[in-house]
């Protein structure tokens, strides 16, 4: 490879490694997903299923999600997403939160059903978000990279799909 091609290839990965973020990437990357969802729903979902790898539920559980008012965790991560994410604003995505976002973050948390499953893929990042509002389904697969989604889905239609589908 010429030092030309070699750093045109630096540039690439630094491109892709050094997006803005708040935070903990790894919570910020689940909001991001979450968001996502709702995006796809185009409502506040009632139900969430947050199934992610090992190192991914080991680097959130215990982390404080940005802007959140303190709150730890996956469901916090997710929840936030879902009620103060801006989608297009990556791994920012909950950076604009409002007090009334965060008290809303808080009830979310406290009257939808989120669950977190653990999932083996063979991607030691990988997060894969279920949400459900009324007869409306979304899933969203975000894969190796903090914001690479790999796969949508809406109401049973795939929307994308880079990496194999979904788990």
């Amino acid at each position: 490879m010429s030092n030309n091609e070699t750093w045109v290839k630096m540039k690439e990965i630094l491109r892709e490694e050094l997006i803005p973020a708040m935070g903990c990437t790894e919570p910020i990357a689940i909001a991001y997903a979450a968001s996502r969802c709702r995006d796809l729903l185009g409502a506040v979902p009632d139900s969430v299923v947050v199934k992610s790898s090992g190192s991914v539920i080991k680097n959130v559980k215990s982390v404080i999600v940005p802007n959140t008012g303190q709150l730890k965790g996956i469901e916090a991560a997710a929840a936030a997403g879902i009620v103060a994410g801006i989608t297009g604003k990556k791994l920012e995505v909950i950076n604009a939160a409002t007090d009334e976002q965060r008290l809303a973050i808080r009830e979310y948390i406290r009257t939808c059903d989120i669950r977190i499953e653990h999932i083996e893929t063979g991607h030691v990042f990988d997060i894969c978000i279920e949400a459900a509002a009324g007869e409306h389904a979304a899933k969203v697969r975000i894969a190796d990279h903090h914001t690479n989604i790999v796969y949508e889905e809406l109401d049973g239609k795939v929307l994308r799909e880079s990496l194999g589908g979904f788990l």
